[in-house]
């Protein structure tokens, strides 16, 4: 019935099923299937005296009316399977423990869009191995790319690239992953220097797509872009002129990583990342939130006594930091599936109403994950209560404290023995979720995309590259600085993001680099610094830089406008800089035309002191862009500004620099 569709979340496994007739979603309830399709209605459904007047049979075969259309035709396997099992009386069965399922095409990588076969394998109960590949769904991740034939049982991949097929059988799902070169020849790339095991990996994909890499980037579009990624600033002038004459990268990524500068940018990413706010009007909470993350950092706490340490929390939410991490939800089912995203990367809400469809979890693991943490009382003085508990669906019983897809929590405090084995080092889910948000947040998507849902029905472009990461993580003590500075050294993360021909449309396998938009606060405080005027923030001192409002409750119209993240939809990563509101302020609205033409601002400062126009062009190219001007450049603009209003016309420069892509993106 799987294979039909029929126990699919569009047809009878829906929540409230179709028709009267309620299966349970993709069959994850055997029995009680086996309850609504033999007994029900009086055991209407199915006919042991006239096996083919079987509502079962007669209705998706076509010859009764059926919402679902003619789904199994007469005489189809299916139909005849499903004509023995109710001539033999339907019978419940044995319940067999199905113990491996694995699916491989005839060729994982193909040329062309001629189809290749498939093949479906299962083993119950550790017997032998049997062919199960009619009964086995398989669906394309991107249909537009992937055709399957299901008479003939194979697949045809139609454009170039990486993509996946799902196969579902039974309660299993496994990811098939296709690739299709996106060259036409095969790419040298032996002569490719490696800088570390990050470089051999994207270098073996590499090779497989066939796609030629983009030289690297030149030494100052590298100092800006890794300043950015690592402390949210520009470059000031006086390092632009340092790094042209000693370039040297590891010096510089370990200067950065050791400044107050890493520490208040990070804070913010953590703090988006968390959802960290102020809760209930207690301006206290968000400021001991904030330190309690700033100190971490500063100190280099392990992530995985920082993650225990959130998990675990309790006292005064004013004081203790951690504890307001249990109050950033309102109830155990809303922590349950922030502690799923932060720190397993898994949308384990997906299981709430039904196992979830494309991922191991299961409602037990949902409601029983939201039990570990039922008891907490979520006031200003985090507590555990002597009773609390969250109800299971599915059974109507209060849910048990469990591990996800593990057993039951057996100690006193649920909260103490889940926190143990998130942060165990053989834990699967943690080290990978937290290496894949810091690779996202250095080259502008993680390794799994979206970065909260790691599955292995979602696998990542460098399957190999991520174990490595997490690997190297845990061996090293969870140091998020060694991490950071693996991939800040790596040949692929130093890239130019000019392409070559050939790799112009890769947007994910680091053939090049990927320009992206500065987040919001960091747009914010790189305009004040090329203005050389600065915003003021309500309830912060002056001077404040815009990456250290923690609280996206904080008055900051100026923020807003560029697309601040309120957290209450988790946008960990910022809004993307350059939506059309943000864009509409940017080319016409007071927040930039009243900087540019500031009489205290820097453009006014330099023209009151006799500045020339080179001079002027250079040093505001310098401080935008992290570089001087070209010749040709430079010319120009000194060509366009000798006519006309001066003034005016040195405003009009200073404008288009802050409206241009190069200094909007971190390029």
């Amino acid at each position: 019935m799987s294979k039909w569709g029929t126990v699919g979340g569009a047809c009878h496994g829906a929540a409230a099923g179709r028709g009267g007739f309620h299966l349970s979603l993709f069959g994850a309830d055997p029995a009680a299937d086996h309850e609504a399709i033999v007994h029900a209605l009086e055991g209407r459904r199915v006919n042991l005296a006239r096996t083919a007047e079987s509502l079962v049979l007669a209705k998706p075969a076509g010859r009764l009316k059926h919402g679902g259309g003619k789904a199994l035709p007469a005489n189809s396997p299916g139909a005849e399977l499903m004509a023995r099992w109710i001539a033999a009386g339907a019978p419940r069965g044995e319940p067999r423990q199905l113990t491996h399922f694995a699916v491989t095409a005839g060729r994982d990588v193909v040329e062309d869009s001629r189809p290749v076969p498939l093949k479906a394998v299962a083993r119950f109960d550790g017997g032998p191995e049997v062919d199960v590949t009619r009964w086995t769904v398989f669906t394309p991740a991107d249909p537009a790319a992937v055709e399957v034939a299901e008479g003939a049982m194979t697949v045809a991949v139609g454009r170039r690239g990486q993509h996946v097929l799902i196969a579902r059988y039974l309660d299993r799902v496994v990811p098939v992953r296709l690739t299709r070169p996106l060259g036409d020849r095969p790419v040298d790339l032996s002569a490719e220097p490696t800088t570390n095991f990050i470089d051999e990996e994207i270098t073996r994909t590499l090779r497989v797509l066939r796609l030629p890499v983009s030289p690297p980037a030149d030494d100052l579009a590298f100092l800006r872009r890794v300043r950015l990624d690592l402390t949210g600033t520009l470059p000031p002038p006086a390092e632009v002129e340092a790094f042209r004459k000693d370039p040297s990268r590891e010096a510089l990524v370990d200067r950065l990583l050791k400044s107050d500068e890493f520490v208040d940018y990070w804070t913010l990413r953590f703090a988006r990342m968390l959802r960290a706010h102020t809760v209930g009007g207690e301006k206290g909470t968000i400021a001991a939130y904030a330190g309690f993350l700033k100190t971490s950092l500063r100190d280099g706490t392990p992530l995985d006594r920082w993650a225990k340490a959130l998990v675990t929390a309790t006292g005064d939410s004013h004081a203790v930091g951690p504890a307001n991490f249990a109050r950033t939800t309102n109830d155990a089912r809303g922590q349950a599936e922030l502690v799923g995203r932060v720190f397993l990367g898994a949308r384990i809400q997906c299981a709430n109403c039904h196992n979830h469809p494309l991922d191991r979890w299961t409602q037990d693991d949902y409601h029983g994950l939201a039990a570990v943490f039922a008891r907490l009382d979520r006031g200003r003085v985090v507590k555990v209560a002597a009773t609390g508990a969250v109800t299971n669906p599915r059974t109507g019983e209060p849910a048990v404290p469990r591990i996800p897809g593990a057993d039951p929590l057996t100690g006193a405090d649920p909260i103490a023995g889940f926190a143990d084995w998130l942060t165990a080092r053989d834990n699967p889910y943690f080290a990978k979720a937290q290496v894949n948000r810091l690779w996202r947040a250095m080259l502008g998507r993680g390794l799994v995309e979206p970065v909260d849902d790691l599955r292995s029905t979602n696998p990542p472009t460098h399957p190999a590259l991520l174990d490595r990461l997490a690997d190297d993580f845990v061996r090293n003590g969870y140091d998020v600085r060694r991490t950071l500075r693996l991939i800040a050294l790596s040949r692929a993360y130093g890239r130019s993001a000019t392409p070559v021909p050939g790799n112009e449309a890769d947007d994910r396998y680091y053939a090049r680099g990927y320009r992206r938009p500065l987040d919001p606060e960091v747009l914010a405080d790189a305009i004040d610094a090329v203005t050389g005027v600065p915003q003021t923030y309500a309830g912060h001192p002056a001077g404040t830089r815009a990456v250290t409002v923690y609280d996206p409750l904080s008055p900051a119209p100026s923020l807003d406008v560029l697309g601040r993240c309120s957290r209450a939809a988790g946008c960990e990563e910022g809004a993307v800089a350059g939506g059309l509101p943000a864009r509409l302020h940017l080319l016409n609205g007071e927040l930039l035309n009243a900087k540019v033409a500031d009489k205290a601002g820097r453009l006014a400062r330099l023209i009151a002191d006799g500045m020339s126009d080179r001079e002027i062009v250079t040093e505001f190219y310098v401080r935008g862009f992290g570089r001087p001007p070209t010749e040709t450049e430079l010319a120009g603009w000194v060509a366009r500004l000798g006519k006309g209003d001066r003034r005016a016309a040195l405003e009009d420069f200073l404008w288009g620099l802050l409206n241009s892509k190069e200094f909007g993106t971190n390029h």
